[in-house]
């Protein structure tokens, strides 16, 4: 299976998170995956600002000239994408949810009913898996994680995918690379 994990750990300091992601990055490669990691604190990734040029004028493209697009081609070629974060305050990285924000492009600003619901067509035919990885904070509980994992199932249909896993480091590298394999 063809992986890419987005590390949305904004901090250098804090390297428990990066150093989880690095095993688990070698076991699964061990278990025949290939993975790809974009550490997001060392890309140029702008604020959305919501101009809908993406979808109004140039189809699929942001008007920002930054990382994305080399970001949008490898999600586009995996087969599961791993949004990785720190658990803040409650809720992912501003890191990783700024670049959530900007997988607009991907998606038509039409909808279509799907699941009894309307959601935006899809640009792409296909569309990769979605799992996140959550590091607990000091103050985080099991509603932080719950309402995260259902945030994430929500962007996951919207995306015309499904959220396939959601873990925290808790997890042993072992048993996290098993679940992927599994899928």
């Amino acid at each position: 299976m063809k992986i890419v994990i987005l590390n949305g750990n904004p901090s250098t300091a804090n390297k428990d998170l990066d150093h989880y992601l690095e095993s688990l990055s070698r076991e699964l490669a061990a278990s025949g995956h290939s993975i790809q990691t974009v550490i997001l604190r060392d890309k140029d990734i702008r604020y959305c600002t919501g101009c809908w040029t993406c979808w109004w004028k140039t189809p699929g493209v942001c008007v920002h000239k930054d990382d994305m697009p080399a970001i949008y081609s490898a999600i586009m070629a995996s087969d599961l994408v791993l949004l990785a974060t720190p658990v803040i305050m409650g809720f992912v990285s501003a890191l990783l949810k700024r670049a959530n924000e900007r997988f607009i492009p991907l998606l038509h600003p039409y909808f279509a009913m799907r699941e009894g619901e309307w959601h935006h067509r899809g640009r792409y035919t296909r569309y990769p898996a979605f799992g996140i990885i959550m590091a607990k904070g000091a103050d985080t509980d099991d509603e932080d994680i719950a309402i995260i994992t259902d945030i994430y199932r929500r962007q996951a249909v919207n995306f015309l995918t499904s959220l396939k896993l959601a873990f925290t480091t808790d997890l042993a590298v072992k048993e996290t690379c098993d679940a992927i394999s599994a899928l």
